[in-house]
């Protein structure tokens, strides 16, 4: 029975993936790649990486990815550390926050929110007051 079941979960993500929409991955990642396209550009009238605009990345991987991308204003690497989840941000899946420092240039302490559940997605851009590499 317990084979019977996994097998059947199988079958059931399998199919599921290759939905264009509507699917079990979409209900995980709480949006498809063009929804979230479409709210990412309502939300550019605010700051990438608030939690109005958070930083679209996929999984923890991502995040730590991302913000070791980021650049202080005088070049170097910040440190960062995560502070923990704020809820459900605007694309519909939870969001988590990080502390961003940046010892000897401004601004020396961020808050910086990212939505890790945008696998199709890397992102580009940095917050205010920061560079990114590629």
């Amino acid at each position: 029975m317990k084979r019977l079941l996994l097998v059947a979960a199988g079958l059931a993500l399998a199919g599921c993936a290759t939905e264009p929409s509507g699917g079990l991955l979409d209900l995980m990642y709480g949006s498809t790649p063009a929804e979230a396209d479409r709210t990412a550009a309502r939300l550019a009238s605010h700051p990438l990486g608030s939690a109005a605009n958070p930083v679209r990345v996929h999984m923890p991987e991502g995040q730590r990815a991302y913000l070791a991308r980021l650049r202080c204003s005088d070049g170097r690497a910040p440190a960062f550390q995560r502070i923990g989840n704020t809820g459900l941000g605007p694309y519909g899946s939870i969001v988590d926050a990080y502390e961003v420092t940046c010892a000897d240039a401004k601004p020396a302490r961020s808050e910086i929110h990212l939505d890790m559940y945008h696998p199709q997605h890397v992102e580009t851009a940095a917050p205010p007051g920061f560079t990114i590499v590629p």
